[in-house]
């Protein structure tokens, strides 16, 4: 065995992008702030734009459907504002002291996101009893 090889084994890991208390906290405060932008946006109809299918158009912010041109679409907008303000608030977090990090309650992770349930099924319900 050469020395190379045995040097290079000795030498531990660099630690993995993923496993840094950074990332984790970016990626739990994705997680609870994500379903509660996106319940926001639907809720006050906040799409960061609005496409239009029928013409291929895209507006800024809402605009309502136009006549003879069909139905508008808001769901990427929310989507896409959803996106946008959980990464800058997760990357906020990021830059907030590991001791108060620690104090985020892992349970929200999972409990947000089924608690937005039932608000979907109720916001959804005209699709499903549509005549």
């Amino acid at each position: 065995m050469s020395t190379e090889t045995a040097t290079a084994r000795a030498t531990p890991a660099t630690s993995s992008w993923a496993s840094s208390t950074k990332f984790k906290t970016f990626a739990i405060t994705f997680a609870i702030v994500g379903p509660v932008i996106y319940m926001i946006c639907l809720q006050m109809n906040w799409p960061l734009f609005t496409y239009h299918p029928a013409t291929n158009r895209i507006a800024f912010g809402w605009e309502a459907a136009r006549s003879g041109e069909g139905p508008n679409m808001t769901w990427y907008g929310w989507t896409a504002m959803t996106l946008l303000v959980a990464t800058v608030v997760s990357f906020l977090a990021t830059l907030l002291p590991e001791s108060v990090t620690r104090k985020i309650p892992l349970i929200l992770v999972w409990l947000l996101p089924v608690l937005a349930i039932p608000y979907l099924i109720y916001d959804l319900r005209q699709w499903w009893f549509h005549p």
